[in-house]
Order: structure tokens, then sequence, then C-alpha cells
């Protein structure tokens, strides 16, 4: 069976995403634990940070850094 994915993102604050899915759930996901290393390090700026979106599978941000699809539904909790 397919992984829900995400079709609509939102940035919360304490760098908590609210994640839509595309079988209607909700939820909430916390990426503090990847905000570390030069790259993901960018996320430390919360204006960075807020210019999430998603590419119809999965969470991203504009220099390409992204959530691994499988942990972005099952390491998230229901909003």
């Amino acid at each position: 069976m397919l992984r829900p994915t995400a079709v609509r993102v939102e940035a919360l604050c304490e760098y908590e995403l609210l994640v839509k899915f595309d079988n209607g759930e909700e939820k909430r996901f916390d990426v503090t634990p990847y905000i570390n290393g030069e790259w993901y390090g960018q996320l430390k700026s919360f204006e960075y940070f807020k210019r999430v979106s998603t590419d119809g599978y999965t969470v991203v941000w504009p220099d390409g850094q992204d959530i691994c699809p499988d942990e972005l539904y099952c390491l998230s909790v229901p909003a």
C-alpha cells in the first residue's frame, strides 16, 4: 500500500509543520531533530523554514531540503 502524500503544508512556530495528506489526515511534524549540519542547518532561519512547500509527494524547501515521505507520515502526530 502506498503511503499518503503531502498535499498542503504550513510552517508553525517551534519548527513544526502542519501537513495535510491526500487521505484527508492532518498531522504535525517536528522538524527540530533534522536541523543540523550545513545543509539542513539552513532551516534554523525561521524565514527560510517558512518557505516550505509540497511537491505533490512530500515537503521541500527552495534549496532542495526535504523530508523522507515515510518519515513525514509515520513520525507525525494527529493535529
